[in-house]
């Protein structure tokens, strides 16, 4: 049986972690610097830090954060926003992230992921999905979900696993924050589509979440906010509780 990950997200903003409910409605968390620390001692399986406004803002992402934050943790650190170039991917692992999450660049330049891929293998690349349902279908969103791609997510899913991606991190708009559970619908739909690692990101409000979540096939690891940032559920206790429910995790 293959061990499920817990993965905090850190979403900074003005050099500061933030959060807010379907992608609004920001709010003011934590120092990153302090809270990557917190999580590494916490026993998080890995951390996933995402510049949330340097697509928006045509800029490159927080190199200065990144590189104190990285120092301080011995986890895996993943990291993503205003990753545009194959240059971008070089200029964040050497700042010290061990893998790239890549969303908007990936929809501007289809094939950033396979020249990324190709340069640093699969297991570097990460293919960051926001997804809302449009119409009955299940939509690509760009930018921090501002923008509608009219992009179907079952066939970026694919493609972006067919390109070169390693995993993909697939987060629901329409949960993002609410606390009501994870999509499982979306992440079943998605899941089959691929073969390679998926993440589930929004709507972690409690344990019994992250059960459900991991009693679906083809969901890798459960990525969540609001519920850690906020000590709603302590990573310990959430390991401690799937392993009762013979869910594998590393404690």
């Amino acid at each position: 049986m293959l061990t499920k990950r817990i993965i905090p997200c850190l979403d900074v903003r003005g050099g500061r972690v933030v959060k807010g409910t379907n992608f609004e409605g920001i709010r003011d968390v934590s120092d990153p610097v302090e809270l990557a620390a917190f999580y590494n001692a916490s026993g998080a399986d890995e951390l996933v830090f995402y510049d949330i406004t340097a697509s928006y803002e045509g800029r490159g992402i927080f190199v200065d954060i990144l590189r104190r934050a990285a120092s301080q943790i011995f986890i895996p650190l993943t990291v993503g926003g205003g990753i545009n170039t194959v240059g971008d991917f070089d200029r964040v692992l050497k700042c010290g992230a061990d893998k790239v999450s890549v969303n908007s660049g990936a929809i501007k330049n289809p094939g950033l992921i396979r020249e990324a891929a190709k340069k640093y293998g699969d297991q570097c690349v990460v293919l960051s999905m926001d997804v809302k349902r449009v119409g009955g279908e299940y939509h690509i969103f760009a930018k921090g979900g501002r923008e509608d791609t009219g992009i179907s997510a079952l066939d970026w899913a694919k493609n972006g696993q067919d390109s070169g991606a390693g995993e993909l991190v697939v987060n629901s708009i329409d949960t993002d924050g609410v606390k009501n559970g994870f999509d499982l619908e979306m992440l079943r739909d998605i899941s089959a589509r691929v073969s390679v690692p998926v993440i589930a990101s929004g709507g972690a409000g409690k344990i019994e979440d992250f059960i459900r979540l991991f009693e679906l096939d083809g969901v890798d690891a459960g990525l969540a906010a609001s519920v850690f940032h906020y000590k709603e559920v302590s990573i310990r206790e959430l390991k401690l509780r799937l392993k009762e429910n013979n869910i594998s995790v590393r404690l």
